[in-house]
């Protein structure tokens, strides 16, 4: 399965919309990069955060049953993301991927470097919209994020044939995600 060069993903974004606003280079200046690189694409976290907050009552988190999470939802040019905590997050970035691509992404090395891990499933043939990212903070103080900035890099994989079935074939539960953080779903 060979990797999509900048060539390639510049072509699927302009021709094709596959990520939507896309920026046709590195923007560097005073941020934590983002745009066009070599082999991948720097995605940006918008201004829109979900900060989980644990409640006395809950002991433990169950992704079949999670309306219960208690969430503070916060908008800003940044975040503080608590010690041993989460946010959930979404891309400024819009994506539609082809059918024979599948994606994956991997957290930013300035962010790495603070104790930040990114976690992002790999996006399949035919899915489409904007990710929710779940960002871990692993150390013991706050660490700070910044809206609008790089958060992680999105490498795309070609198939020399198509899938048998996509993402948009058997209907995903998280397909179409609006421009809103989407909470875990059954």
């Amino acid at each position: 399965m060979p990797i999509k060069s900048d060539r390639w993903i510049k072509k699927m974004s302009l021709e094709e919309e596959m990520i939507s606003p896309f920026e046709e280079k590195q923007v560097r200046n005073d941020v934590i990069s983002f745009g066009l690189s070599s082999y991948g694409y720097d995605i940006r976290i918008s201004n829109q955060f979900k900060i989980f907050q644990r409640s006395e009552k809950e002991t433990f988190i169950d992704p079949k049953n999670s309306s219960h999470l208690n969430w503070k939802d916060h908008e800003g040019n940044d975040c503080i993301v608590p010690p041993h905590n989460f946010v959930l997050a979404r891309t400024v970035e819009r994506f539609k991927i082809p059918r024979r691509i599948l994606t994956l992404c991997v957290g930013k090395s300035t962010y790495a470097r603070c104790g930040i891990l990114v976690n992002v499933t790999p996006f399949e043939p035919e899915w489409e919209g904007y990710p929710t990212l779940q960002i871990s903070n692993i150390t013991n103080i706050p660490v700070k994020l910044y809206a609008n900035e790089g958060i992680a890099q999105v490498i795309f994989f070609e198939s020399d044939e198509n899938c048998l079935i996509s993402y948009a074939d058997k209907k995903g539960k998280y397909q179409d995600q609006k421009q809103e953080i989407t909470l875990p779903r059954i």
